[in-house]
């Protein structure tokens, strides 16, 4: 079922569904059951529902938790699945697409004003600009509201870091759910297990086959009911387990409806060149100064058979070092070695 709320009331809320007396705010416009007599939503905003019971594929992920009598909705502003239709349009030009990472809205702003044609919200940097590592400390509420905060300033396309989902399978739908209202176009969910680690270092480790096909298979359905939102799978398993079983996974990531696929940490340009080669559609690299990765030119990557470079930390990286190297300068005692440093 699909259906737009009307005016109906004074205060400019709509009755939408008389099933109980559960409400939608701001607060948490993502994915919820209701239960309940009644509830209300601003007017102008997208329902999608859909009915939960035998799953669309092999990967029941939300046969144990719900009957078939209960309802899945999802609310998404019309404007925000707009920013999907933009971010989608990009993917289907000829050139590759260089995405500097932001972590706050005025790093995004800059990036916009640079020109370039998108950007994506880094879970590390996000987290490093509150003071944590990327150890997956940083809820779900925390991430929507930065991505709001960020969305509410640019006009051009926003992929945010959805990690592992937040959780099981209805945790991911209301992940997809949230970050498209916040006003995401795209969303990376990954294979890690939860809580989940940075790519580039030792110790993470990747959920089964069955789950990581289930969490996508969530994500996908999400999308499904009505965001559009670009879903990015991403797939550790290269340093967990091997490259061959990386290979396996983001083929199945794409085989199962993923919009891009992301093999994280290829460690040569052999491997980088057989992941293009084996895996259609869409691919994004990580160019991370300091990783496991080469870092090669847009060019090289382009020919190679990606789509997206992101570079996660440049600019986190770039702005630490601007801020240390001001902060010694007013500890020597010689502010003027400041001025040099300033943008104005």
């Amino acid at each position: 079922l699909g259906f737009i709320a009307s005016p109906a009331s004074p205060n400019g809320q709509a009755p939408c569904l008389r099933q109980g007396k559960s409400r939608l705010n701001d607060a948490d416009k993502g994915c919820f059951t209701a239960s309940s007599s009644r509830c209300t939503v601003p007017f102008g905003v997208c329902l999608s529902v859909s009915k939960v019971g035998r799953p669309r594929s092999k990967f029941p992920s939300l046969r144990p938790m719900f009957g078939r009598s209960q309802l899945l909705m999802s609310v998404t502003p019309p404007s925000y699945s707009r920013n999907a239709e933009k971010l989608r349009d990009l993917l289907a030009r000829p050139e590759i697409l260089l995405m500097p990472c932001c972590f706050d809205p005025l790093s995004a702003k800059l990036v916009e004003r640079a020109g370039f044609p998108l950007t994506f919200m880094s879970g590390f940097s996000t987290a490093a600009s509150k003071g944590y590592p990327d150890t997956g400390l940083l809820s779900y509420g925390e991430m929507r509201d930065q991505i709001a905060d960020i969305c509410s300033v640019i006009t051009f396309p926003l992929i945010a870091d959805g990690d592992t989902g937040y959780g099981n399978a209805i945790n991911v739908k209301r992940t997809i759910h949230g970050y498209s209202a916040a006003g995401a176009a795209g969303i990376l969910i990954e294979d890690q297990v939860n809580p989940k680690r940075c790519g580039h270092t030792k110790g993470k480790a990747v959920v089964s086959r069955e789950e990581a096909f289930s969490r996508l298979q969530a994500a996908i359905d999400a999308r499904d009911e009505g965001s559009n939102i670009v879903i990015v799978a991403r797939t550790d398993a290269c340093a967990c387990v091997s490259f061959e079983e990386a290979i396996y996974r983001a083929q199945k990531f794409h085989d199962m409806g993923a919009d891009v696929t992301f093999l994280e940490a290829p460690r040569s340009i052999d491997e980088m060149t057989r992941y293009c080669k084996l895996v259609p559609g869409p691919k994004l690299a990580n160019c991370l100064e300091g990783g496991e990765t080469p870092i090669l030119s847009p060019d090289i990557l382009q020919d190679m058979g990606y789509k997206i470079a992101a570079y996660p930390l440049s600019l986190l990286s770039s702005a630490v070092l601007a801020m240390e190297t001001t902060l010694a300068a007013l500890k020597s005692g010689k502010p003027e070695k400041v001025s040099p440093l300033i943008k104005t």
